[in-house]
């Protein structure tokens, strides 16, 4: 553990000014090692009970440890303060003498102890103790290597008896190794001799079987080349059946799948169409009867004008609108951006969507109609998941334009079911007028949603 450090302080207050120079004829940093540990021992076994006056500065803290810890963590502070400090010097004696007066006897038959009391009452016979316990450290320490360096020279000549015997030991089993690899060798040998005798036969033999082997080897590859080839032909024409199968199953499916979709289509169609004739047929009825089984009237009789045909002109107004939403299960196909940009083109157009959806989902909630609304496809980052609840939004697919996929759904629908088509664009209104919809300004169907 390292020894703290501590601070030398200026010179106490209790202290003489004449404690910074003390004259002693020892060389305190001379002394050995064992004295002055046995003088820090004594210091601190005095500092802990000395008067406070009597302590330098800078060995304060080191009268706070611990007695079992002192002479050890500030051994080197004691020291210094016997060496520096005649006061301190002064009161450790007196306290060793009224303590431990036995430390303090010069005439001690121990070395060390006569030494270091000497050396804390400045007797003259201190440097001849001194250097007495130098020597005997010194002889000590010369007796401690001489019989390391003995023990040594013991365990070396141990070691090298003990290799000896193991170099004889080997040098035996190497002389039975030697005599039995001599034997060995020479039945080797003889083996060999015969050996070389059968391996010549076999080699002659080895060398007909060769050749018999090649021959053998050269049939087996006619005969593999000439199955392979023959394989390969059996292969080709699995593969070409294989390939003629497949293709009738695809075809077979596609039919199927045709004859499917047509079949669902005409179904639709003619559901859509069933549905609409029974509605006309309602309506024409509450058009015409003015009461359950009740005859013309008399304002049916007046002559000199004629009633309305019913037939739908050009809408105009959201009125007109709301005439043809009120068909029976009539279909509302609106052009999405015609409209949005036609209504609201500051928006985004994810914003310009989601406007026209909702309002068209309110529309559709309050109509009863089906509404379909129709986008270009091009240019959109992310489609709905879904939309509100009684719209169908659709999106063109890349190539094909918003105005093909209104005028395919038109075509799609069975003749006589009534079809609206919102749209500004003139080419698409015409197609889709000639197609038997009714087209819509989008300024109309834009004041109409207007008032939802």
């Amino acid at each position: 553990m390292p020894e703290p450090e501590f601070d030398q302080p200026a010179d106490d207050a209790g202290e003489s000014a004449d404690d910074s120079t003390v004259e002693s004829s020892v060389d305190w940093s001379a002394l050995p090692e064992p004295l002055r540990v046995r003088l820090a021992e004594l210091g601190a076994d005095a500092l802990g009970e000395m008067a406070k006056v009597d302590v330098p500065q800078h060995l304060r803290p080191v009268a706070k440890f611990a007695p079992t810890k002192r002479a050890r963590l500030g051994g080197v502070q004691v020291v210094a303060g016997l060496r520096d400090s005649a006061n301190f010097r002064t009161a450790v004696v007196e306290w060793l003498r009224k303590n431990r007066p036995s430390t303090l006897e010069v005439t001690s038959p121990d070395p060390m102890t006569a030494a270091a009391a000497a050396v804390l009452t400045g007797d003259e016979v201190a440097l001849h103790y001194v250097e007495l316990v130098t020597r005997r450290v010194g002889d000590a320490t010369l007796r401690a290597e001489r019989d390391a360096a003995v023990v040594r020279a013991e365990r070396l000549e141990s070691e090298l008896e003990r290799l000896r015997s193991e170099r004889s030991q080997l040098d035996g089993a190497t002389e039975r190794v030697r005599a039995d690899a001599e034997v060995e060798l020479e039945r080797l040998r003889k083996r060999l001799r015969e050996q070389g005798v059968k391996l010549r036969e076999a080699k002659d033999a080895a060398e007909a079987a060769a050749a018999e082997v090649h021959k053998i080897q050269e049939r087996t590859a006619d005969e593999v080349k000439r199955l392979s080839a023959e394989r390969d032909r059996e292969r080709e024409r699995a593969e070409t059946e294989r390939g003629k199968a497949q293709r009738a199953i695809a075809d077979a499916e596609v039919a199927r799948q045709s004859a499917r979709e047509a079949r669902q289509a005409d179904e639709v169609r003619l559901a859509l169409l069933v549905d609409t004739l029974d509605g006309a047929v309602t309506g024409l009825r509450r058009e015409l009867a003015l009461g359950e089984g009740a005859g013309p009237r008399p304002a049916d009789l007046v002559r000199g004008a004629s009633a309305s045909q019913g037939v739908v002109g050009r809408v105009e107004d959201p009125a007109a609108l709301d005439r043809l939403l009120a068909l029976p299960v009539v279909h509302l196909v609106v052009d999405g951006y015609n409209v949005t940009k036609t209504g609201y083109p500051e928006l985004s157009l994810s914003d310009q969507r989601d406007r026209l959806v909702h309002q068209l989902a309110v529309l559709a909630a309050r109509t009863g109609a089906e509404v379909t609304l129709v986008f270009d496809g091009a240019g959109v980052v992310a489609v709905p998941a879904a939309a509100p609840r009684g719209v169908r939004v659709l999106f063109s697919d890349p190539g094909v334009l918003a105005d093909d996929v209104i005028r395919a759904l038109v075509t799609a629908e069975p003749e006589g079911r009534p079809v609206v088509v919102v749209t500004s664009d003139r080419a698409v209104a015409d197609s889709v007028r000639r197609r038997g919809a009714h087209p819509v300004p989008s300024a109309v169907l834009l004041a109409r949603l207007g008032r939802v």
